[in-house]
């Protein structure tokens, strides 16, 4: 069994975002491809995205610092700390509102 700080895995995604050129940082801390459930932190600098993409599988974001939008068609979800947003299975981008970091599950098909 593995133990971590969620807080400290944030802090650090969050200063690395704050410098990189892409605005965002991230790390799959459980699973990976070659398991059904990954669990990846994502860290998102104010005003940047994670451009259009498809979900993967089904899939949850648990916003742990700061405010994100979710946009998927016409539609949109605003998150706030502690919030959890159900992914859609559409194509869909993700915001930063604010410096913002949030925890993505996918569970694989």
């Amino acid at each position: 069994m593995n133990k971590f700080s969620l807080d400290a895995l944030v802090r650090r995604h969050l200063e690395a975002a704050a410098t990189a050129s892409s605005g965002r940082s991230a790390e799959t801390f459980h699973g990976g491809h070659e398991h059904v459930l990954r669990q990846t932190l994502i860290a998102l600098s104010s005003g940047n995205e994670l451009s259009e993409h498809p979900s993967p599988g089904e899939s949850t974001l648990l916003v742990l610092h700061g405010r994100v939008r979710l946009s998927s068609g016409g539609d949109h979800w605003d998150g706030r700390v502690h919030d959890v947003i159900i992914v859609p299975r559409e194509p869909h981008t993700v915001t930063a509102l604010e410096d913002a970091a949030m925890v993505l599950t996918v569970a694989m098909g």
